[in-house]
């Protein structure tokens, strides 16, 4: 087998063959295919796509690639949930807890972010004590006896996918919808999990900036899931304006605590309750998305989800008295407020620029070497629908370093669209892709 007749295959918009797929990956990862050879059948792919059967197997060869984990000694059906990032996403530290409190053990493994603000790992870091260092024995043990644990994500899961994707972010053939949704599931699958529920976000401020192209991947990515016997769903969630209020590590924990509290934003907590009730029926703990929001909505209002939170952060070493004092959270030594000149109604916001603006405070990483400063970050105060009046506050920024405040507030300021009349309601939801088809919601 040749790499080169495999490249002359896909340029022709020919089908490659499970074998030729193989053994591509596996050339690629033990370094016998040079970079510019995969380079080649990168853009053949990127230009004449592949068939859901390619997909597929693409997704299993690099899941293979490396380490897959066994979840079989974990009790019950484990279901995983994963975002397609965004703004101020919090929802993996509400639903880790609140899907738990209903009884689906929750196994999950995150990473680091590379962006705006920093990953699950990051956000929870924030909290004294939390660490991620767990062994498989301790990981699968805390599962089934609180419910709930983190670990980090090893580096030897998917290598063919870590390896690709800097090759693909160079060549210009990272949009590619058979690529994205291999890279995204080939780790899901290698991570162990039963079922897979999907966030796939569409707007300014998601990787897929359209609502066809969102539903495109999500549909992608459902077919991968069922054809290699995991049963997936996705749910195609708004970024055209951050999620929530707050953007930043321990401001993000802390607005995280406010929802199991029942107390946290209006969109935060109903996409947690959308996202939460598909990994319940995914779990087989309810047989429609209704009877499993009327579970987890009851997790909320006894406080149990709120308990199994404290549970999970103390099982892992987290001072779990930040639930109920949150000032044990890192926190910023300034908070300077953002206003406005004029007044009127929020039509819009530019998600991706308040992204930025949070990163260039600290809150994330502009490189892997960048350093977070856990405490600071953005809370907004309005959102699109608001009315402001003039010298109103927008947003208040949490600093420890004053150097680039003058810039954020320009920029954050100018992500910031007013106008005269109130702008159309704001959807949140668009739809969900399932194995039995895709539901559009009407605008």
């Amino acid at each position: 087998m040749r790499m080169y007749d495999i490249i002359h295959k896909k340029r022709d918009g020919a089908s490659l063959t499970q074998e030729e797929i193989q053994f591509v990956v596996q050339g690629f990862t033990d370094g016998s295919i040079p970079d510019y050879q995969m380079a080649a059948l990168s853009m053949a792919i990127f230009l004449q796509g592949m068939s859901p059967e390619e997909t597929a197997h693409l997704t299993l060869a690099m899941a293979a690639s490396g380490d897959q984990i066994d979840l079989g000694d974990v009790q019950g059906v484990k279901v995983d949930k994963h975002s397609t990032g965004g703004v101020g996403d919090t929802t993996t530290l509400v639903l880790l807890p609140l899907v738990a409190a209903v009884g689906v053990p929750v196994a999950k493994m995150s990473g680091r972010g590379l962006g705006h603000t920093g990953g699950t790992i990051d956000k929870l870091e924030s909290i004294p004590g939390f660490s991620i260092e767990l062994s498989k024995e301790q990981f699968v043990e805390q599962v089934n006896t609180k419910g709930a644990a983190l670990m980090g994500q090893s580096g030897s899961i998917a290598p063919a996918d870590k390896k690709l994707y800097a090759l693909r972010d160079v060549t210009a053939t990272v949009d590619s919808i058979p690529l994205i949704s291999s890279s995204i599931m080939s780790k899901k699958i290698a991570a162990g999990a039963d079922a897979i529920v999907l966030d796939v976000k569409t707007g300014e401020g998601a990787f897929m900036k359209t609502l066809d192209g969102s539903f495109a991947l999500a549909e992608a990515m459902v077919n991968i899931g069922e054809n290699v016997g995991r049963h997936t769903i996705a749910v195609i969630s708004d970024m055209d304006q951050p999620l929530g209020f707050a953007i930043g590590n321990a401001l993000e924990v802390q607005e995280a605590i406010d929802t199991l509290k029942g107390q946290g934003p209006a969109d935060l907590t109903e996409l947690c309750l959308v996202l939460g009730s598909y990994m319940v029926v995914a779990a087989g703990q309810a047989a429609d998305a209704a009877e499993a929001r009327a579970k987890l909505q009851e997790q909320l209002d006894n406080g149990r989800a709120l308990e199994t939170f404290k549970t999970f952060l103390s099982a892992q070493g987290g001072d779990a008295s930040v639930v109920d004092d949150p000032s044990r959270l890192p926190q910023a030594s300034k908070k300077i407020p953002v206003t406005l000149p004029g007044t009127g109604y929020v039509s819009h916001i530019h998600a991706e620029e308040v992204g930025t603006c949070a990163m260039l405070l600290g809150a994330g990483r502009e490189t892997k070497e960048s350093v977070i400063d856990l405490a600071v970050g953005i809370v907004l105060h309005k959102k699109v629908g608001d009315r402001v009046e003039a010298g109103e506050p927008i947003a208040t920024l949490y600093v420890n370093d004053e150097s680039k405040v003058q810039e954020v507030t320009n920029r954050l300021q100018a992500a910031y669209e007013v106008t005269e009349t109130e702008p159309p309601k704001h959807r949140l939801i668009f739809g969900v892709v399932t194995q039995q088809g895709t539901e559009r919601f009407e605008a």
